[in-house]
C-alpha cells in the first residue's frame, strides 16, 4: 500500500476517495524511561528512550492506519499528518494519531 504525506501521487490518478481513517496508539508512562530522561535533560542531549517511544508509536498508528485503509479496499493512503499529545493523569500516557485519506488509485 502506498502512503504518502502528499495530497497526490505524481503519475498516479485517484479512481475513488473512500474517506479518512486514522490509527492511534497510547503508550503509558515507564517509572525508568522518566528518571532517566529527566537527568538527560539535566544534563543536556537527545532523550534516546522518549525518541524510542515516539518511533514506536507512529509506526504502531500507521499499522493501524493501513488496516484501517485496508478494510475500506483501499490501496493507497494520501495527506498523511501525525498528532502526538500527553494525555491521562498529569500527562502520564502519549498518545500518537495519524490520519489521512484512503483512496483507490487507477
Amino acid at each position: 500500500m502506498l502512503m504518502t504525506t502528499t495530497h497526490s501521487l505524481q503519475g498516479r490518478d485517484v479512481a475513488e476517495y473512500l474517506g479518512v481513517v486514522t490509527g492511534q496508539t497510547i503508550y503509558g508512562a515507564n517509572v525508568f524511561r522518566d528518571f532517566f530522561a529527566s537527568i538527560r535533560d539535566i544534563v543536556g542531549g537527545r532523550s534516546g528512550a522518549y525518541e524510542s517511544v515516539l518511533r514506536d508509536g507512529a509506526q504502531d498508528a500507521m499499522a493501524d492506519l493501513q488496516r484501517n485503509a485496508r478494510d475500506l479496499g483501499a490501496n493507497a493512503v494520501l495527506g498523511i499528518a501525525f498528532d502526538y499529545e500527553a494525555v491521562g493523569k498529569g500527562g502520564s500516557m502519549l498518545l500518537v494519531a495519524v490520519s489521512g485519506t484512503a483512496v483507490r488509485l487507477r
